[in-house]
């Protein structure tokens, strides 16, 4: 083989085009193909700034709004409030709590709006403890108006989200009904009164909203609660003897998982866990255990890591001595019925909108968790 440069043919010869088995072209043919190639190279063009331009846009997205002056409204416009809604309000929350609970309940437009306009109007409401019945999509001011209209407080009506334990419960109990919390802590004393054979009714107080008559006792209540537990266990097929343990594995669903659609994914991880004997290491229980369930953030302390006690899933093997929270119907469901997979690891790296991250080894699931870090790091107020 010669090893000399092949010859370089001029470059008006190298875009000239290859002879075809029909013959050569004629000239219309080729200022046809002349026409695509600069066709084409202006498409690709324009593509890449719509793409760069869609990249930056979708990167700083809230910046170029606020430098150009396009920022979304915060609030909805008068008129296009619909529905009703059911808003609680716990005994201490101010302004900020509130504004993100009408948010979280389709409100308001976004989390701040609420307090935002407490502070621009300078008003000095006093919010009352209770459940309020509100709409969807109201203005900040429309809702301010509602909390303070006493005929939009429902009397024993009280509203239960998932995932509150005993001790929240029976406070929302006591602040939206006529029932005092002596009354209610009383009544949950013995788990065995309402067939419950458990140190505690913990697990088994339904979380859902919930209207009583006037005069109806604590007894009365909880029972009530311990009822509608007992139609969600039986309508995923839980066998009598293993309502306890259902129990307790949805209630770490409840708690861990970053939104429902990953409920099912979180059952697998647990019972993958069980099954290979390794310490299920839930921060949930070790908090529970520990007493820092409510501190506002997600990350567990070191004492509570390591504190040996029965619910602390770090240094206990197995599940928890019981439930830590009142799980609803899907996270019950999905303990009967976890997704298939191989997970044995995840994190939620984005505590605003729930997004997680399902590894099935160590190294994966590493790499997630600086993920999260990162994130945490940019978001230092969102209760990592």
């Amino acid at each position: 083989m010669s090893t000399r440069p092949q010859h370089t043919p001029p470059i008006h010869e190298m875009f000239q085009p290859e002879p075809s088995a029909r013959g050569p072209r004629s000239s219309k043919s080729k200022n046809r193909l002349g026409c695509g190639i600069v066709l084409a190279l202006i498409l690709l063009l324009v593509g890449g700034v719509a793409a760069g331009g869609w990249w930056v846009w979708s990167t700083y997205e809230s910046q170029i709004r606020e430098l150009m002056g396009w920022e979304e409204p915060k609030d909805y416009e008068a008129g296009m409030a619909e529905g009703e809604v059911l808003v609680t309000i716990a005994d201490g929350d101010g302004g900020q709590q509130i504004s993100q609970t009408l948010f979280d309940q389709g409100v308001t437009k976004t989390s701040d709006a609420f307090y935002d306009m407490l502070v621009d109007t300078g008003a000095t409401t006093t919010f009352y403890p209770g459940t309020y019945q509100l709409q969807l999509k109201m203005t900040a001011a429309a809702a301010l108006e509602a909390l303070e209209d006493p005929a939009n407080k429902m009397e024993n009506s009280a509203q239960l989200p998932e995932g509150l334990t005993v001790e929240q419960t029976l406070t929302r109990l006591s602040e939206s009904t006529t029932i005092s919390l002596d009354e209610l802590e009383a009544a949950v004393a013995k788990p065995s009164d309402y067939g419950v054979s458990a140190d505690s009714l913990e697990g088994w107080l339904f979380p859902a909203t919930y209207t009583f008559e006037p005069g109806t006792t604590a007894t009365a209540v909880i029972q009530t609660l311990v009822d509608r537990a007992v139609e969600s266990l039986d309508a995923a097929s839980v066998p009598v003897d293993e309502r306890q343990r259902v129990l307790t594995v949805a209630s770490i669903i409840q708690r861990e998982a970053g939104s429902e659609a990953d409920f099912y994914k979180v059952s697998r991880v647990i019972q993958n866990r069980l099954d290979d004997s390794m310490l299920l290491q839930m921060d949930s229980t070790a908090q529970y255990g520990y007493g820092e369930m409510h501190d506002g953030t997600v990350s567990s302390s070191a004492e509570a890591l390591s504190d040996d006690n029965p619910w602390n899933t770090y240094v206990r093997q197995g599940l928890p001595a019981g439930p830590i929270a009142n799980p609803g119907d899907i996270a019950i469901d999905a303990a009967m019925h976890p997704a298939d997979g191989d997970w044995l690891y995840f994190v939620t790296v984005n505590l605003e909108t729930g997004e997680t991250v399902f590894t099935n080894n160590l190294a994966d699931h590493e790499a997630a968790v600086a993920q999260w870090r990162a994130w945490c790091t940019e978001n230092p107020d969102a209760g990592c």
